[in-house]
């Protein structure tokens, strides 16, 4: 592997590896990274191996190398504390602290303000349900760059200094495509809103590359929501103060609000009134906004004529916000781009119009592959049945007339250095009711609590979706003799804790498939209620399942069953992570061996005794206990 990332990076190649956890990997590109003498960034998925990054691999490299490297690492600028932002709430008398918490939390911030080099978050120990950091956080919207009175001393600018000072670049996928994203705008309404985070850069790896095509969809989208307007709204009352009325901004303001909420509600009467308050709209249904959409308009437009009267920099930072949501309201209301899927949603209270491209691989095409000459794709997912035709599709590096490769690519899949032989068994019952049958979840909440009894509890219950890990909880949650621990209830890292210090059952849905390390005895059993089928009620993957079926191909076969192969490989990763590790997995859906496709799950996972009867699984890590002694 290490060839083949020195090979992508000295002769500007694509390279694109399977390497499982405990191979290396991580060595494995970074030492190649640093010999390059070129600026690499490395992106990741999860918080979870960037901190393994800079806290090990890259300590580790230092130490036995001799090699002196300079290495950086970037987080979205909604990590780190805006000074300019914290000198406005200390002057504004009503600045809101509602709680004795907020106030407390607010001390400790003035006093780590005065302290701190890099002024990230990570730093405190603020609840993550505190309001109070949001107001105080830098973001790209308020951001006045070089003309703010703080700008020398902005912890942003000193972050991009660094980076642009050094050989490795270290950021996850989402701060690399949001930068993308503003580097490549296609839409010419959208180029130049705000300056580019990341510096320049010759080189990308991208480590836990299987999330690439959800991250890169999502950034390469458009949104609008009352929940962005209301903030607009918020920040202009802020910043104006009692210039608001000698602007005449105040009464604009007023009716913005009415005309958003009047918007959005037309957008929530479209919605589903039972069940995921998701729809998929036609051009017509879009259309059929442009005149509630119109009027929003035409109030941003007064507002930012009203704004642009003023020369102080965050007011017209203001009026750049007024145009940017006008821009992408016209873009969405149109609903022109033949490419793109659009949908309306409502999460939590807020209401949104969304729009996607369904073919991601032409965007990263154009975005990226043009633009950067040497690509190292890696992660411990990327085959199915052992090929990475799939992956190699969905990222665009073949061509999608004659599958060929597109680019030069050089490909392998590593070797496993664990024994799952030995080391695991996947049980695979067979008298569960079908998954899609209402008696499945409390079927499944039997099969859990008899899987637990033979572990000792030490278990993740995954499920693919929230209500079904919901359901399962209430069952079982006072029949269970361990701690339960619920997704939600706590932090995720605090959760994580709390499972390693006794044993305990985690029921979790979809953040807990990857990105979790628990190696040890405190993770012996990993329960999977459904295979991990991306919803086909989900706009984008509706919509490309169109795509593929107006092309004649099998969308269910190339598409929907792949991807979810690769799902819960993901979710069988969770288990065994060191080689002393031991334990079960079992999958509850019945379809994984009665359904022929159920070939490409099996084909897909390691190699491990398998049954359908839970008495010879028992009897499997009885044995394995014995051996221990």
């Amino acid at each position: 592997m290490a060839r083949l990332a020195r090979r992508a990076l000295d002769e500007r190649r694509y390279a694109l590896v399977e390497a499982g956890t405990g191979t290396g990997k991580t060595l494995a590109y970074l030492l190649p990274a640093i010999l390059s003498g070129r600026r690499v960034v490395v992106s990741t998925a999860t918080k979870t191996l960037q901190e393994q990054i800079v806290h090990k691999d890259l300590p580790l490299l230092r130490q036995v190398s001799g090699l002196d490297f300079e290495a950086t690492v970037m987080k979205g600028r909604a990590n780190y504390l805006c000074l300019s932002r914290l000198d406005q709430a200390e002057e504004d008398p009503h600045f809101s602290l509602p709680s004795r918490e907020d106030i407390k939390a607010f001390k400790l911030v003035q006093q780590w303000a005065r302290t701190t080099a890099v002024g990230d978050k990570a730093e405190l120990d603020l609840p993550e349900s505190l309001s109070l950091w949001r107001p105080l956080s830098a973001t790209s919207e308020t951001c006045s760059g070089q003309r703010c009175p703080r700008h020398e001393e902005c912890f942003v600018t000193r972050m991009r200094k660094r980076a642009a000072e050094s050989d490795l670049v270290i950021v996850n996928h989402h701060l690399f495509f949001a930068d993308l994203a503003l580097r490549t705008a296609t839409r010419p309404e959208a180029r130049g809103r705000g300056a580019e985070v990341i510096p320049g850069y010759e080189a990308v790896i991208f480590d836990e590359a299987h999330a690439l095509e959800d991250v890169a969809t999502e950034y390469f989208g458009v949104v609008a929501s009352d929940y962005r307007v209301g903030d607009l709204i918020h920040d202009a009352e802020r910043v104006l103060g009692e210039e608001a009325d000698a602007l005449g901004v105040t009464r604009r303001l007023d009716r913005l609000e009415i005309v958003t909420r009047e918007f959005f509600d037309v957008v929530g009467k479209m919605l589903p009134k039972a069940g995921d308050p998701t729809l998929r709209l036609t051009r017509g249904q879009t259309q059929g906004l442009s005149g509630p959409a119109e009027s929003v308009k035409e109030v941003l437009l007064a507002v930012r004529a009203a704004l642009s009267q003023s020369e102080v920099v965050e007011v017209q930072a203001l009026a750049r916000r007024c145009k940017e949501i006008t821009d992408d309201l016209e873009f969405l209301v149109a609903a022109g781009e033949t490419g793109f899927v659009y949908w309306a949603e409502q999460r939590s209270r807020a209401r949104y119009l969304r729009a996607a491209p369904i073919d991601v691989a032409g965007e990263l095409k154009q975005r990226l592959y043009s633009q950067t000459d040497s690509l190292v794709f890696t992660s411990a997912t990327l085959a199915a049945q052992g090929r990475l035709d799939f992956v190699k599709k969905r990222l665009g590096l073949t061509d999608p007339e004659t599958g060929q490769d597109a680019y030069t690519v050089d490909t392998l899949v590593l070797d496993s250095p664990f024994d799952y032989r030995s080391q695991a068994a996947l049980y695979t019952p067979v008298h569960l009711p079908e998954a899609s049958d209402p008696a499945f979840v409390e079927a499944a909440a039997e099969e859990i609590l008899a899987l637990c009894a033979i572990t000792g509890g030490r278990a993740f219950a995954l499920f693919t979706s929230l209500r079904n890990m919901n359901a399962a909880h209430r069952l079982l949650k006072d029949r269970l003799p361990y701690r339960v621990l619920l997704q939600g209830d706590r932090p995720k890292q605090a959760l994580i804790d709390d499972f390693k210090e006794r044993p305990s059952v985690l029921f979790a849905a979809q953040s807990f498939w990857e990105g979790v390390d628990v190696p040890g005895e405190a993770l012996s059993l990993v329960i999977i209620d459904k295979l991990p089928f991306a919803s086909p009620a989900d706009p984008v993957v509706a919509a490309r399942i169109d795509q593929l079926k107006t092309k004649g191909a099998d969308a269910f076969g190339e598409y929907q069953v792949p991807q979810a192969a690769l799902a819960l490989r993901q979710g069988f990763g969770r288990l065994i992570r060191t080689r002393r590790d031991r334990g079960i997995v079992a999958v509850l859906d019945r379809r994984l061996t009665k359904k022929a496709y159920g070939t490409v799950f099996l084909e897909s996972l390691p190699d491990c005794p398998r049954s359908e009867k839970r008495e010879v699984i028992g009897d499997w890590w009885i044995g394995k206990l014995r051996a221990r002694r």
